[in-house]
């Protein structure tokens, strides 16, 4: 019988650790949040991909019947509800739990705040144009900012729900990107001119969520990067090392 191995998550380094994954003689389940999020995994065999947003019981529950092996924590860096989530599940039914840790940006020139409130203090008492890059979630947050309406331009997923969110807020339609990531340096510098954008808010994504490309290019438009910092600093494992990890305990003949 083969063993079981959970990961949730639908990060594009998650991605690739599916396809290495797929080379092991293992059972793959992979949990994601949407069915968006479902359609960016290619068909692997022995995969079974699930599209819903699991609670504490439902993910006891998951592992209480399917009894996997280890548990691949891959979602993304701000996702910190679900993480802890996944840990309080595994601690509690007693299975590994590996995190893949993305690393952090390079740095540049840019301000750093602590969460989404301060950006939107400290773009109050800024003037122009904000090209703002994270995510639809919280686009409650920056209705505070004056002349949202007017000064800010949206970047979002390609998704319907995301565009209503952004429309029933009074961001205007004219103001709103649906578009999949990441994106190059030169693509954002089209944007942030194309825009007359003064500022660029984002999360430090790392280098895989595009972040360095977005630092170059807010100095190359002549734009101020305003960079959301994470919660806190992770403790987990690179790509690298999960899939050493996992070749030398799942591979065949182990």
């Amino acid at each position: 019988m083969k063993p079981v191995i959970w990961l949730i998550g639908g990060t594009s380094e998650g991605r690739r650790l599916i396809k290495e994954l797929a080379k092991l003689p293992v059972e793959l389940y992979v949990s994601v949040a949407t069915d968006y999020g479902a359609s960016l995994i290619e068909p692997q065999p022995g995969m079974t991909v699930m599209a819903e947003r699991m609670d504490l019981a439902a993910m006891r529950a998951f592992i209480r019947e399917h009894s996997p092996a280890c548990v691949i924590d891959a979602t993304h860096p701000y996702a910190t509800v679900v993480t802890a989530t996944v840990q309080e599940a595994c601690s509690t039914e007693q299975v590994e739990y590996l995190r893949l840790v993305r690393p952090s940006g390079e740095g540049g020139d840019y301000i750093t705040v602590h969460d989404f409130a301060e950006a939107v203090e400290l773009l109050n008492h800024l003037e122009g144009g904000i090209f703002l890059t994270t995510g639809s979630k919280n686009l409650p947050d920056f209705t505070a900012v004056h002349d949202y309406a007017e000064r800010i331009v949206l970047r979002i997923l390609p998704l319907e729900s995301s565009l209503q969110i952004a429309l029933k807020l009074g961001y205007k339609p004219a103001h709103i990107i649906c578009m999949q990531g990441p994106f190059s340096k030169e693509l954002n510098v089209a944007m942030l001119k194309k825009y007359g954008s003064k500022f660029m808010v984002t999360k430090d994504s790392g280098a895989v969520g595009g972040f360095d490309e977005k630092v170059e290019a807010a100095a190359a438009a002549g734009a101020k990067l305003i960079v959301i910092g994470r919660a806190q600093e992770e403790t987990g494992a690179g790509y690298s090392e999960i899939v050493d990890y996992l070749k030398q305990h799942f591979a065949a003949g182990n």
